[in-house]
C-alpha cells in the first residue's frame, strides 16, 4: 500500500492556525471560560458529605455469643469478717458480704438465695 499524498491546499496557509486561536480567545470560547467563584457565608469550613458504603464483611468478627460475666459467683466475692460485721451477725441477724461494684440490689438478693438458700428480707449497700 502506497502512502497517501498530502493535500497541498492544507499546508499553503501557515498563518491560519494562529489566527484561528486568537479569534477563539477574543470571542471567549467555552474552553477558556473561568468558573464563578463560590461565595462562602461562614468562616468555618465544613467537609462535604461523601459516599458512605455499606459494610460488607468477609466473615463475622465474633464466633461465639458473649456470656454473662456477672453470675452469682462473681457478684458475691467474700463475706466480711471484721468485728463490726460479726456483731451485726450476732445482734441483728444480718449477713455482710463484699460484692461486685456492678451488682445491683436485686442481683445481690438473687445471688444470696442461689448460693446459700436464704431468703433475704432486704439488701443494704455501701460503696467503700
Amino acid at each position: 500500500m502506497a502512502p497517501a499524498k498530502a493535500d497541498p491546499a492544507k499546508k499553503a496557509d501557515p498563518k491560519a492556525q494562529p489566527v484561528k486561536a486568537a479569534k477563539a480567545v477574543k470571542s471567549g470560547a467555552t474552553t477558556f471560560k473561568k468558573e464563578a467563584k463560590k461565595i462562602r457565608t461562614s468562616v468555618t469550613f465544613h467537609r462535604p458529605k461523601t459516599l458512605k458504603k455499606v459494610r460488607n464483611p468477609k466473615y463475622t468478627r465474633f464466633s461465639a455469643p458473649g456470656w454473662n460475666k456477672l453470675d452469682h459467683y462473681q457478684i458475691l466475692k467474700y463475706p466480711l469478717t471484721t468485728e463490726s460485721a460479726m456483731k451485726k451477725i450476732e445482734d441483728n441477724n444480718t449477713l455482710v458480704f463484699i460484692v461486685d461494684i456492678r451488682a445491683d440490689k436485686k442481683r445481690i438478693k438473687d445471688a444470696v438465695k442461689k448460693m446459700y438458700d436464704i431468703q433475704a428480707k432486704k439488701v443494704n449497700t455501701l460503696i467503700r
